[in-house]
């Protein structure tokens, strides 16, 4: 099995690096592999709806999206990590996710999601409830810890003296583990669940 950990901070190693980095030492307890991109520092463009990727399957724009849909496709979980700015995720991780989101037509149905936060102070809420639609939207099962899955810190480190905050990333990490290992038996044993043929609805007539 393997997880996909983005990190949406333009610091490599700054506090939302050390959320997902306690999540990654449990992953590796658990023999599950990882992959951590660094998507936060990167030029990426935000989507212009040309719906290129509709005839190609991919986005027009060939950067990091492109790079890491393939990986996307092949990972059993997906943990999305961003710093805090106006109550919202970083500009260029909302970016990245939404052309990648939007671009991929694989099934992402049961593949396990998950987002973590972190912020000096507020703000936490708002942008974790943004990063975690991104999940509801592609019938993707988001995984829970034992509270919200946010660490505080200001200054490049601080998150290591947030206690609670680093327990939550640990927690959430075995949930996950957990319902990844959960989902491979159930689809080994009764498959995925059934779909019926999309209904669109349009308020425009």
């Amino acid at each position: 099995m393997k997880v996909i950990l983005v990190n949406g901070s333009p610091h490599a190693k700054g506090n939302t690096y050390i959320a997902l980095h306690e999540m990654e030492k449990i992953f590796a307890a658990e023999g599950i592999e990882t992959e951590l991109l660094h998507i936060g520092n990167k030029s990426i463009r935000g989507c212009v709806a040309c719906r290129s990727c509709a005839k190609t399957g991919r986005c027009v724009f060939d950067d990091e999206v492109n790079v890491v849909a393939s990986k996307f496709e092949t990972c059993d979980g997906f943990v999305i990590g961003s710093p805090v700015y106006f109550a919202s995720a970083n500009a260029t991780l909302v970016a990245f996710l939404t052309r990648l989101f939007f671009s991929t037509h694989f099934d992402k149905t049961m593949k396990v999601g998950a987002s973590v936060v972190a912020a000096r102070r507020g703000g936490l809420s708002s942008t974790f409830d943004e990063l975690n639609k991104f999940f509801t939207i592609s019938g993707m099962p988001v995984a829970s810890g034992q509270y919200w899955n946010s660490i505080h810190g200001r200054e490049v480190g601080e998150a290591e003296q947030d206690i609670e905050g680093l327990q939550s990333m640990r927690t959430l990490a075995r949930n996950m583990t957990f319902l990844m290992k959960s989902i491979a038996l159930g689809k080994a044993a009764y498959g995925i669940p059934e779909k019926e043929p999309f209904q669109r609805m349009d308020f425009i007539r």
